[in-house]
């Protein structure tokens, strides 16, 4: 009988959820700081192991390309298998690459390592996400898990730059790879013990081979596209390929999931007009934040004179204030105020964090300037990211949550690699500029050192209005296209669940919170 379905979704939620939501947040913590712990590390590793400069880029790229490109792959997988199943894989296999980045003695067993983490990683950010979708259906319960979430997802990359810079400093770069070891069996163990995903939640459908090869084809080359803008120029011919061929491959694969039985991604996903806004933004807001990381790691190093450790440590105040935007703000107004309320002023609040850095000069003051900037990014994102988290597989078919969970990363992924290339290439350009406006006046020596310091902070401060001006962007697409009242809200609909048409889809449950 179709009944049996919706009794095993009624039957009560399982008590060990809130157990099961520290191991899933440790896995989590553990993919996203793995995508900046490595770079304070990077010249360390890349000297023990005589890797080119040419190359070393290859070190964060291998990662960046292989997260990127098998994300959508990862999260249909989790749907298809199990998502408990998908999870404890993804922690084993990551465990495993970053042994062996490790133990590296090679450039290319380093590069082949960060390749294996990225591809593993693939597989266990959107079943950590898809497993929180499942669990938490009750509008509260699900606002608090997010909020837990969404504080590590924004945070983690700073987390990443304060761990990496105190394992480079007082241990060695390797350290930075056998971290994941403990985290990823801690997590593993606590998934098998106490994880409980509904069975009905599984998808039984074929996999969609085709829209495998093309997204993950056409993933890698605007990802990568975007690293050979950074490093080679916009207006070279192999960049300018790597667009075309991401435009011509994605182009083939949304056709291509318009017309299979089992699409990898529904488009019914990404047309929502709720989700597709929240996708959006979150890849525009990415691109800002990235930025930030690149510039402000940069500026404290270089130009202050920070060590690597106090310019981790430096990140603090930002990490705090996601956490405390995303669980104290985010998650206690979300169930009482529709989600554009908080991720639009969030954005604003945040591009004014952006706004008072524009201010930044060779000896600005951290407590008077960065200080204040970072506790308002940190404020304004985490309010914003964890709504958003959570919009990403609110009201999609249970089924389908593992590649819409896919498709949030995804849209942080691209948004990382936009932003790092983006900004960078503009940093540069107005660092040139400047430089060759007052080369005249720099006669001495210390004048010299002088232009290179003032003429980095212009490239900086730029880049940084860019920044401002997406991130009102973000706050701009969030007020026009969300429009759902959140969890329990009329407006949070579903994705067919009660339409004809869809008779594979038909009594499937939907991730909407019910009180």
């Amino acid at each position: 009988m179709s009944n049996a379905p919706s009794a095993s979704v009624t039957a009560g939620p399982d008590p060990r959820r809130w157990k099961a939501l520290a191991f899933i947040a440790i896995a989590q913590l553990m993919v996203v700081l793995d995508a900046t712990i490595v770079n304070i590390a990077l010249p360390s590793a890349q000297s023990d192991l005589g890797i080119s400069d040419a190359n070393r880029q290859w070190v964060i790229t291998a990662y960046a390309l292989a997260f990127g490109g098998l994300l959508l792959f990862g999260g249909r997988i989790s749907d298809l298998w199990g998502r408990k199943r998908a999870f404890v894989t993804g922690l084993a296999g990551f465990a495993a690459a970053s042994a062996l980045g490790g133990a590296a003695t090679s450039e290319t067993m380093l590069l082949g390592a960060r390749a294996l983490q990225g591809a593993f990683g693939a597989l266990l950010a959107p079943a950590a996400l898809s497993l929180l979708a499942v669990m938490f259906t009750d509008g509260k319960e699900r606002a608090k898990a997010f909020g837990i979430y969404g504080a590590i997802a924004g945070g983690g990359g700073a987390i990443g730059l304060i761990l990496g810079g105190v394992l480079t400093e007082y241990m060695d770069w390797r350290w930075t790879f056998y971290v994941n070891v403990p985290f990823a069996v801690i997590a593993a163990l606590g998934a098998v013990l106490v994880v409980r995903e509904p069975s009905v939640t599984r998808n039984r459908s074929a996999l969609d081979i085709p829209g495998v090869v093309l997204s993950t084809l056409g993933l890698v080359s605007l990802v990568y596209g975007f690293t050979r803008a950074e490093t080679d120029g916009w207006s070279e011919g192999g960049t300018i390929g790597m667009f075309v061929a991401a435009a011509v491959l994605l182009t083939a694969f949304a056709l291509v999931e318009s017309k299979v039985r089992a699409p990898l991604l529904p488009l019914r996903v990404v047309t929502d007009r709720n989700r597709g806004g929240v996708f959006l933004s979150l890849g525009l807001a990415t691109i800002a934040m990235f930025g930030l990381f690149l510039f402000l790691t940069y500026y404290l190093q270089i130009v202050q004179g920070y060590s690597p450790v106090k310019t981790g440590v430096a990140f603090l105040p930002m990490v705090a204030g996601m956490i405390t935007g995303s669980t104290q703000i985010g998650a206690r107004l979300m169930t009482r105020i529709p989600p554009r309320l908080l991720m639009a002023p969030g954005f604003v609040l945040a591009a004014g964090g952006m706004l008072l850095l524009t201010q930044l000069q060779v000896d600005s003051s951290y407590p008077a300037l960065i200080l204040p900037a970072e506790l308002m990014l940190g404020l304004g994102l985490g309010t914003a990211f964890m709504p958003a988290m959570s919009l990403a597989t609110l009201g999609v078919r249970s089924s389908d949550a593992g590649v819409a969970s896919a498709m949030a990363n995804t849209s942080q992924q691209v948004g990382g690699a936009i932003g790092t290339a983006l900004l960078n290439t503009i940093a540069a350009s107005a660092t040139t500029s400047y430089v060759a406006s007052h080369m005249a006046e720099a006669t001495s020596k210390p004048a010299q050192q002088m232009l290179k310091l003032e003429a980095m902070v212009q490239g900086y401060t730029s880049a940084i209005w860019w920044a401002v001006g997406i991130l009102l962007v973000s706050a701009a697409l969030v007020t026009v296209l969300v429009n759902t009242r959140g969890p329990g809200g009329s407006a949070a609909k579903t994705d067919g669940a009660a339409t004809s048409g869809d008779a594979a889809g038909d009594a499937e449950p939907v991730l909407v919170a019910m009180h």
